[in-house]
């Protein structure tokens, strides 16, 4: 047998031997880390113009975040395997100083002092965010494993969904913190914020949390690691870059990346099959539950986002609400998710099972998904919060029900590793359904838009027609965070129509009077042959005889007349002009619906996806304290 596979000598059984007061401030703490990574994945967007703004780095933009999704992702198996090691307190604690260095950093950007050593204010902050995901990686993936090293089994569901709720509730303070004190304070504050609360959480754990060591002493696989590093970062890349639009799928970056990827997960599999105490054990993947149960949440990873971004994206450009209010807009959803992380976990403690709420809640999840992929242009606010109601109580149960599943079925010792490994492909379908939801927004609504458009170029005045034809190419060219809005402003468009015309009507007026004034009626003529001259105005000016203006009198009544027609011109026009507009803001209100509708389309076949791997897990019971003691995540018995 292998270190993976025999019990440890001197393992401590931290869910008999802690009092439920330790147990307590030990959640505590933990649940202040995480919601410090979570927090952050949420606060930092409302901020961005404005750092954008200050920082002058509107290339950087979306590096911002992708610096730390790259970071977070590439180390979360790897904090894992250490913290089954070295055990959860030295790992998390190390995540969270590492998290809070780099948030200070993240404040102090663009300042003068660091300019010299790191470059641009903006580069500064994409570098600091790393740090912050090489942080955060650890809060992430430690702080679930706690929950099975203090919890008996079947006590975990309702803390499980305590943690899952943090998620939910961040992504709702998230933008209003950050909104209030990027308007209110500084954007710095976004990032120093983090401070006070992680130094709670350090206190908290370094004073009431015990080491929570598996008991493993084997050899660090040091090769692995590297590895999952030079698997994961490039293909992230490769998938950021094709979706955002940075780089052409087929170009040879894009491609080039694909195949390094490639090699390190060949490499990967081989060096880990060989290895004493691999990062991820290949041994894990025998495990039915564990299988299916990451390759469920791979599935629900890439769902999750989707929900969350292009919901977003619909509130902004349909339902008309601003920018920094879609973050509040989607309030809905997240209780929907607080309620179902909750109620799941406080079920499944209760009944002892969980893979019926875990079935439940992805059928919820694609009833959800299949209501939204109704919505079109018209329909009503308090219907698309039900729908988001909905959504949420079936995304709900996915994050803490599948950690509660992996670590109920694996041993005691690999619990840490496990967990970080659902959460490491959960993120990893994240970014994945990013880039394939990104693909189906970049290739279908430049066509839709294109389409609805068509009937209304028909009928346009011929001014507005030649800017109508370039509209389609407005639409965004990838899914990811900072994808431009594609809403057609009506309001600002009919102000900006209204003035080109009184431009060209005031200049028009000009023309006839000082053609009338001339007394010569070719002028005159010339003028009205003008394409610029409105029909009506230039069957009027046609009208017009040589003795009709060829006394001052006749011309200040021909140019009274002419000028009540210039008026009476102007105003069809704004009014045509107007009615065009609309129509134009209709014709993108229906053709963004329309493409949204139909990634919600596919978000059901995700979810389905995710329902298909879940059939297979089996239905094991989750112990009480002190039964199956020694025996594989505590495991109980096997129900069908």
């Amino acid at each position: 047998m292998t270190h993976a596979q025999q019990a440890p000598e001197g393992r401590i059984d931290y869910a008999e031997t802690l009092d439920f007061p330790t147990k307590r401030l030990i959640l505590i703490g933990t649940l202040l880390g995480l919601f410090l990574s979570a927090l952050d994945q949420t606060i930092v967007s409302t901020a961005l113009p404005r750092i954008t703004q200050e920082l002058d780095g509107l290339s950087l933009y979306s590096w911002v975040t992708t610096a730390y999704l790259l970071a977070s992702t590439a180390m979360v198996p790897i904090y894992g395997k250490l913290s089954d090691i070295y055990g959860r307190k030295p790992v998390l604690m190390f995540g969270i100083v590492v998290f809070l260095i780099g948030s200070a950093l993240c404040g102090m950007a663009g300042e003068p002092f660091l300019n010299n050593v790191f470059g641009s204010g903006m580069m500064q902050l994409v570098v600091f965010r790393a740090l912050q995901g090489l942080g955060a990686a650890a809060l992430t993936s430690v702080a679930f494993a706690i929950i099975a090293d203090i919890f008996a089994p079947a006590e975990r569901g309702k803390y499980q969904g305590l943690f899952g709720a943090v998620f939910g509730l961040s992504s709702v303070i998230g933008p209003l913190l950050g909104g209030f004190l990027t308007d209110n304070i500084s954007w710095r504050w976004v990032f120093y914020v983090n401070l006070p609360i992680g130094l709670v959480a350090l206190a908290f754990i370094f004073t009431k949390m015990p080491r929570l060591a598996s008991g493993l002493k084997p050899k660090i696989d040091y090769l692995g690691a590297l590895l999952i590093i030079v698997f994961s970062v490039p293909l992230l890349l490769a998938l950021t870059f094709g979706a955002d639009g940075t780089y052409a799928w087929t170009s040879p970056v894009v491609l080039g990346m694909f195949a390094l990827s490639a090699a390190a997960l060949g490499l990967f599999l081989f060096v880990e099959s060989r290895h004493e105490s691999p990062i991820l054990p290949l041994s894990l993947f025998r495990n039915p539950t564990f299988a299916w149960g990451v390759l469920a949440r791979f599935f629900i990873g890439a769902a999750f986002l989707g929900a969350i971004l292009f919901l977003s994206l619909y509130l902004v450009n349909v339902q008309g609400v601003s920018a920094t209010a879609a973050g509040t807009a989607t309030i809905p959803l997240t209780m929907g998710l607080i309620a179902g992380a909750i109620g799941s976990g406080q079920l499944a403690s209760r009944l002892g099972y969980y893979k019926t709420m875990i079935l439940i809640g992805l059928l919820l999840m694609m009833g959800g998904f299949g209501l939204l992929s109704t919505l079109n242009a018209d329909t009503p606010y308090l219907q698309v919060v039900l729908y988001m109601v909905v959504l949420g109580l079936g995304l709900g149960p996915a994050l803490p029900l599948y950690n509660l599943a992996i670590q109920n079925a694996v041993k005691p010792w690999e619990i840490g590793v496990a967990t970080s490994s659902g959460q490491f492909f959960q993120q990893f379908g994240s970014v994945i359904g990013t880039a394939v939801f990104g693909a189906i927004l970049t290739a279908t609504l430049p066509g839709q838009i294109d389409r609805q458009l068509a009937p209304v170029r028909a009928d346009a005045p011929p001014a507005l027609r030649a800017q109508l034809e370039s509209m389609s190419s407005s639409a965004p060219q990838g899914g990811g965070e900072g994808s431009p809005s594609v809403a057609f402003d009506a309001a600002a468009a009919k102000q900006s129509a209204g003035r080109a015309i009184e431009e060209g009507f005031s200049g028009l007026r000009v023309a006839v009077t000082d053609a009338v004034n001339t007394g010569n009626v070719a002028a005159v003529q010339a003028v009205a042959a003008s394409p610029q001259v409105p029909a009506a105005l230039g069957e009027q000016l046609r009208a017009i005889t040589a003795p009709a203006i060829a006394t001052p009198q006749g011309r200040e009544a021909v140019i009274a007349g002419v000028t009540q027609g210039l008026d009476t011109a102007q105003a069809e026009a704004v009014k045509q002009s107007d009615t065009t507009l609309d129509r134009v803001a209709r014709a993108f209100k229906v053709a963004f619906a329309t493409t949204v509708s139909r990634i919600y389309l596919v978000s059901i076949l995700v979810a389905f996806l995710a329902l298909l791997a879940s059939l297979p897990m089996p239905n094991l019971r989750l112990p009480r304290k002190g039964e199956g003691k020694g025996e594989p995540g505590g495991l109980a018995s096997l129900e069908g």
